[in-house]
């Protein structure tokens, strides 16, 4: 079953197949996906699309509600309540032992032991609108995002969410793909068409950029220096080094699409995405090389795991196993 079928914008661009049975029609079963997910014994290699640490632990999420948790990096397991079956697409951890995950169906779950249960916070059975990103600025405060410019907000730690208003103009319809913020406050969204929203003031207003590339952009990053990068389709990468004001166009040396961004304990950037694309940066996301894995694996996002890149792909979690120069 093609992705599109569970992720309508990422997946098409990363043309990928996965390997599991998609979503039931309705007719079959009604909305099966927000069931308990299933206990599994292959679970280490379902098709995983984000990833976020809490604390120490690795937490990764994906097809068929499957959330993974590591202690170390190397051995995973399947969390031991996750309350929905849907697609997962987004995750992430205030501290320790809070945090949210988000996806299908219009899905938010919610998080006080690591990631080992999870509580159903908001789900809209038999929706077409995905969520594709969500972003908490605060344990209170968060803003999850979609197609056609789709968006909501809570300030109640997801016990309520209303719809919000990104943009009303001729980009009123972008689809946003992914949300992140900045060391100085700031919250941005990377969307459709090269197009980068900003706000200065937690998602009242926002203001909309170009990089005057058509490729959408799937994921953004906040480094420690202050500087910004996006990447996206088609070899994409952005850097900002003034909040996200305006955006350089870095060489990523690939027409790979890019998925995820991430520092290391030793200070390199690792950036990820199709065919086992790992780029390396030694200078603060300002030059690159690029190497490709000798499995040419599709990857979907990267954790820092020490010096080592931890990455996450459509077979699971995958060790850094020195991928060949080229």
């Amino acid at each position: 079953m093609n992705l599109h079928r569970f992720l309508p914008v990422v997946a098409i661009a990363l043309g990928v197949v996965c390997p599991s049975r998609a979503v039931e029609t309705a007719a079959a079963a009604p909305w099966p996906t927000l069931e308990p997910a299933r206990q599994v014994s292959n679970a280490v290699a379902a098709p995983l699309l984000a990833s976020a640490r809490a604390g120490n632990r690795v937490v990764a999420v994906g097809d068929h509600g499957v959330i993974l948790l590591s202690d170390d990096g190397i051995k995973f397991r399947q969390a031991r309540m996750v309350p929905v079956r849907s697609l997962l697409t987004s995750v992430q951890f205030i501290d320790a032992r809070r945090g949210y995950a988000a996806g299908h169906d219009g899905v938010v779950l919610g998080t006080q032991d690591g990631g080992e249960t999870w509580m159903l916070l908001r789900a809209e059975r038999g929706a077409e609108q995905p969520i594709l990103s969500l972003y908490f600025d605060s344990p209170e405060h968060g803003i999850a995002v979609g197609l056609y410019g789709w968006a909501i907000e809570t300030r109640d730690a997801g016990r309520t969410w209303s719809e919000i208003k990104v943009e009303a103009g001729e980009n009123a319809d972008r689809h946003l793909l992914h949300m992140f913020g900045s060391g100085r406050g700031s919250l941005f969204i990377a969307g459709e068409g090269g197009t980068i929203f900003r706000s200065a003031d937690r998602g009242k207003s926002w203001q909309a950029s170009t990089t005057g590339d058509n490729g959408s952009l799937w994921y953004g990053h906040s480094l420690p220096d202050g500087s910004l990068l996006v990447c996206g389709m088609r070899g994409h990468l952005y850097r900002s080094s003034d909040d996200g004001k305006t955006w350089q166009r870095v060489d990523s040396h690939t027409t790979q699409s890019l998925t995820g961004i991430a520092e290391l304990a030793d200070g390199r950037i690792v950036v990820v995405g199709m065919a086992g694309t790992v780029l390396d940066s030694k200078d603060g996301g300002k030059t690159f090389s690029v190497t490709q894995r000798a499995g040419q694996e599709s990857l979907t996002a990267v954790l820092a795991n020490g010096s080592r890149p931890l990455l996450m792909s459509m077979a699971g979690p995958l060790q850094d196993d020195g991928p060949d120069r080229r």
